[in-house]
């Protein structure tokens, strides 16, 4: 099988769809999966590069039929997937996905395209296979500026009628995706993603000396995730705290613009507050190591990847009371409710200080992190892109 895929999330900086899609490819590249895979990008991802540099320091790369055969003479071991890139130089808007990626699937038709970001060109005879994270644009029109929103509500419901499966990353939304687009339900696949990657070098490593009076939260901004109300709610605990402080690391995203500067200046928390639009994952890990409580007051996502890193590196969290929280993190997370920044400020004061609560929240972690495995993800991924075909 010869599978096509849109990997523009894996140029730049790659946030949550980006990380989901390398994800699955290194889960693919691990397992040995024999299909063809190509790349599609208007420039070369760097996870690419870093792909190919691995795959020369291996050695000269079997196609995929020798390589089946080489592993069969061998005894055992899978193939390496085969991972090529395309560029098709351009602004990887909707009119290089609509234009531009149409005529070069025509010029080499693959056998499926798997979309992984909501939305895939709907002029080709390519069956596809698209993954809809959320349905936010849909269920809250007034977090999106009013062009950005039609456009992602047209063309993503346009896009899930066009495909031959639809993938989801939670149950709560292929429910949405049930309701919202009346597709049928064998059609719609519920996958959960795996565990976060950022974290692993911080993972069961941080230790008490490690640690700081220090709350994090990481993750775009958007006003759905309420972080003017994680900066109110640190402003009581850091009334009492001196020593406490506050790190938010995301690009902000928010519709209409949320400027949190102000508000950290009118509540006297400039010194104890940080901003920063990106860091690298290797720092963004010792920020894992160093903070004792992780926040993320979301009132809507589709998964929710920064508090199971947070998990996965020890760090106890503080989350919204939302459905999709509750199927995701389980018991291992303190809840409370959207809006409740005294709420808040208790839960987070508790597990600053609290030992026995802190403990509490990352005994139930192991249970709930075993449920997520991205080779797990990867396999059943790849078994509805095989049905589609």
């Amino acid at each position: 099988m010869h599978m096509a895929l849109d990997a523009r999330e894996l140029c730049g900086h790659p946030t949550g769809v980006g990380r989901y899609l390398a994800s699955l490819l290194e889960a693919w590249q691990r397992a040995g999966t024999p299909h063809r895979i190509t790349l599609y990008a208007p420039a070369m991802p760097e996870w690419a590069e870093r792909a190919c540099a691995m795959e020369s320091a291996r050695g000269p790369r079997e196609d995929s039929e020798s390589s089946s055969a080489a592993a069969r003479a061998r005894g055992g071991g899978a193939p390496r997937a085969a991972i090529d890139v395309r560029i098709i130089p351009g602004r990887p808007g909707t009119w290089w996905e609509q234009v531009q990626f149409p005529r070069a699937l025509a010029a080499e038709p693959p056998d499926v395209l798997f979309a992984p970001a909501y939305t895939a060109p709907l002029r080709t005879r390519v069956p596809i296979v698209l993954t809809i994270h959320d349905l936010s644009f849909a269920a809250h029109p007034e977090w999106f500026a009013p062009r950005e929103g039609l456009r992602r509500r047209w063309l993503t419901r346009q896009s899930a009628r066009h495909a031959a499966a639809v993938i989801t990353v939670s149950e709560f939304s292929r429910q949405e995706v049930l309701t919202r687009y009346g597709l049928p339900e064998t059609q719609v696949h519920a996958i959960h993603s795996g565990l976060p990657r950022v974290a692993t070098a911080a993972a069961g490593a941080a230790t008490a000396e490690d640690q700081e009076p220090l709350v994090l939260y990481s993750g775009s901004l958007f006003n759905r995730r309420h972080v003017p109300d994680l900066i109110r709610a640190f402003a009581r605990v850091a009334a009492e705290r001196p020593a406490a402080r506050l790190i938010i690391v995301g690009d902000d995203r928010s519709h209409p613009p949320q400027p949190l500067e102000p508000l950290i200046a009118s509540l006297g928390l400039s010194p104890q507050v940080t901003l920063r639009r990106y860091v690298p994952d290797e720092e963004l890990a010792q920020l894992y190591r160093r903070a004792r409580v992780f926040a993320f007051l979301s009132e809507y996502e589709g998964f929710g990847f920064t508090p199971l890193e947070a998990l996965q590196a020890g760090v106890p969290i503080v989350v919204a009371d939302t459905p999709v929280a509750r199927e995701i993190y389980g018991e291992a997370a303190v809840f409370v409710k959207v809006g409740d920044v005294a709420g808040c400020a208790v839960a987070l004061a508790r597990l600053l200080d609290d030992e026995g609560a802190r403990e509490g929240v990352l005994a139930r972690a192991p249970a709930v992190l075993a449920r997520y495995s991205w080779e797990k993800a990867a396999a059943e991924t790849l078994r509805a892109i095989e049905h589609a075909v």
